[in-house]
């Protein structure tokens, strides 16, 4: 079952997945994305970890609370679909660059 594993490049190969994953963690944490809704009224910025960092909210919102929660839901949404489809394709990336080793 193992005969053709080299293991002594298993400790190299695992170096090289830490280091790729300082990598990746670093950008994340350095990416954003923001999404709009309502126009503009509402605006929702996240980091490529999935954090919120910023919400935006249009005063003209204030006095529609359901309006508001409906709008703030939709960009939400919005920016966290672009975070896990970032997060899909460095995956991919990453993968793909490891079957190349």
């Amino acid at each position: 079952m193992f005969e053709n594993i080299d293991f002594s490049k298993m400790g190299e190969l695992l170096n090289q997945v830490q280091e790729k994953a300082k990598n990746i963690e670093l950008e994340l944490a350095n990416k954003e994305f923001s999404a709009k809704s309502g126009g503009g009224l509402v605006k929702v910025s996240a980091n490529g970890k999935g954090e919120i960092i910023d919400v935006s909210i249009d005063d003209s919102l204030l006095e529609d609370k359901e309006s508001m929660q409906i709008l703030l839901i939709s960009a939400i949404n919005d920016v966290l679909a672009m975070v896990t489809q970032n997060r899909n394709h460095i995956t991919n990336d990453v993968l793909g660059g490891f079957g190349k080793l």
